[in-house]
């Protein structure tokens, strides 16, 4: 859903050309400068530049990662909201509930669709430009949305806004690594997290209100258009760039433009931009870690399969609570209220970990523990099966209390939090180089889990009954509840085989890993990367800290 901490592979530079070029009639080049190429570049002047994020004020920062969390609630907010308007637009444009619900599918298979785009751009352009642009294009298709005059349209719309509402979901988190150094990062990735899945608990039950209201079921759609609109607004007026390579080359364009000297400028700038390298980074990598790490694929099943019921929710609490015991349909909403408690819960489970993270990274030179990261996932992966359980059993018989299954939220919301978030922060730890990419993959595949199982979540409740459609996702959750302690055992051992691991210091390159390495970010250069060139960039990108974070 979110990108936590994108890590580009490294960059292809240009080499130097024989080839003979004109600057003008009868002119060649130039001679060449004088002093060293590194007299010219623009880096920062010390820890507390100001285009170094991480040296913002308190107040400064929390002021960009509260416009930041607002985009990204607007953004999950728009994915459920239209289920209160599912019944409605059946008998309004005369189609069946399954067809109806594909307004909630095509927007999410936009959070698919709109990474593979919004990914790149954030690395060369900066966190600003794509979300401002972004935030407004999605404001429009939520406006055409609310006014559309067919289904057609209706369908069409919702799709296009979720592929820009998937930026904030891709950039957001890039933008917190930015700020927030590593004691910190945790907490604030922790609570911005938590808006991500809050979002979606929480607009079906404004939405249910807003259907059953006089104003029908379009202002579901104008009012996430409203809020589209002030999170543009809040964006324009307030929020700054934080990518230190974006301001970095903006600083060397200012200097170049007051001294005229055209020599200056940032390292980013020597670098290609090249198409075919970008579909190589970003759809091919993805794919190849998806399908070649044992660790990445079964981390993706898993979130993909939590992100799954998390939409498969909205279909079945109305069946619990509307059918089951009668409850208005409004209010039949308001039990989401324990999932949303759930996910705070979980929230607080990650931060209460933090500071033992913290201690084992200190203790190992700040070069990041991925299997620390599972110890909360491991929480959750107990709590998830039985509120599952829970809810199946107890939201079965309609003599039953309601707030008996809506408890069972609790337990549900908390393993959702630390599962899909511990899950992702494992991810990025253990393949830090390549961190976007292994994202991407993941992003891509649960997109299409959480687009998918409402559209069957109806009938196999109405088929097999409450009791054994949520037991047999109980006992799938269980089945994948030994995923997070076989790694906690295995995972550095796997790490060890996997040529994308960076964080093991102790293996030493074969020619096998050269290979990849020139893969992942190295294909335009004409020799394979030795061992001490990637030591050196390492020492590099630790000391600069402009493209990597530990």
């Amino acid at each position: 859903m979110f990108d936590l901490h994108p890590h580009p592979s490294r960059p292809l530079k240009r080499t130097k050309s024989s080839r003979q070029f004109l600057l003008g009639k009868d002119r060649g080049l130039p001679p060449e400068l004088d002093g060293k190429r590194e007299d010219y570049l623009v880096e920062l002047t010390g820890e507390d530049d100001p285009v170094n994020a991480k040296s913002w004020t308190t107040g400064r920062k929390l002021k960009n990662a509260a416009v930041l969390g607002f985009d990204t609630l607007v953004a999950s907010w728009g994915s459920s909201v239209y289920s209160a308007a599912i019944e409605p637009v059946t008998i309004e444009f005369g189609v069946g509930r399954v067809v109806a619900l594909l307004g909630l599918t095509l927007y999410i298979c936009g959070f698919a669709t709109g990474p593979l785009a919004f990914g790149p751009l954030s690395e060369l352009y900066g966190r600003k430009m794509p979300i401002i642009i972004a935030c407004g294009i999605f404001t429009c298709f939520m406006f055409a949305a609310a006014t559309a005059k067919d289904f057609q349209t209706l369908m069409l719309t919702r799709f296009f806004a979720g592929v820009f509402a998937s930026c904030p979901l891709a950039v957001v988190g890039g933008a917190f690594s930015d700020m927030f150094g590593n004691e910190t990062r945790g907490i604030a990735i922790a609570a911005f997290s938590s808006l991500v899945f809050i979002g979606p608990f929480i607009s079906p039950i404004v939405g249910a209100f807003i259907t059953e209201s006089y104003l029908g079921w379009r202002w579901t759609e104008y009012i996430t258009g409203i809020m589209g609109a002030l999170a543009f607004t809040l964006d324009i007026i307030f929020l700054e760039e934080t990518y230190m390579k974006t301001l970095l080359r903006h600083r060397a364009g200012y200097i170049r433009v007051e001294t005229q000297n055209f020599a200056i400028h940032h390292v980013s700038e020597e670098e290609i931009v090249d198409f075919s390298d970008l579909v190589h980074r970003h759809l091919l990598i993805p794919l190849k870690l998806l399908f070649r790490e044992p660790i990445v694929f079964l981390i993706t099943i898993y979130t993909a399969f939590i992100y799954g019921i998390l939409y498969l929710f909205l279909e079945a609490y109305p069946i619990v609570f509307a059918e089951k015991r009668g409850i208005p349909q409004t209010l039949s909403t308001l039990p989401y209220i324990g999932l949303i408690l759930g996910v705070l819960i979980g929230c607080g489970i990650v931060i209460a970990f933090e500071p033992r993270y913290n201690r084992k990274l200190k203790a190992n030179n700040n070069i990041p523990v991925p299997e620390q990261r599972l110890l909360p996932m491991m929480v959750g992966a107990v709590l998830f099966p039985v509120g599952l359980f829970w809810f199946a059993w107890s939201g079965n018989y309609g003599s039953v209390h309601w707030i008996v299954p809506t408890l069972s939220g609790l337990l549900t919301g908390a393993g959702i939090m630390t599962i899909f978030l511990q899950a992702l922060n494992y991810l990025i730890d253990a393949y830090l180089m390549v961190a976007a990419s292994t994202i991407a993959a993941n992003t891509f595949l649960r997109s299409f889990f959480g687009a998918g199982f409402p559209l069957f979540a109806t009938q196999m409740f109405h088929n097999l009954g409450v009791q054994w459609a949520g037991s047999l996702l109980g006992f799938l959750a269980v089945a994948f509840m030994p995923i997070p302690f076989l790694f906690y055992i295995y995972g550095e051992r796997l790490r060890k085989m996997s040529s994308y691991a960076p964080t093991d210091f102790g293996k030493k390159p074969t020619h096998s890993d050269e290979e990849n390495q020139e893969e992942i970010g190295d294909a335009g250069e004409e020799t394979a990367v030795e061992g001490e060139e990637i030591e050196e960039e390492r020492k590099r990108s630790k000391e600069s800290d402009e493209e990597t974070s530990s």
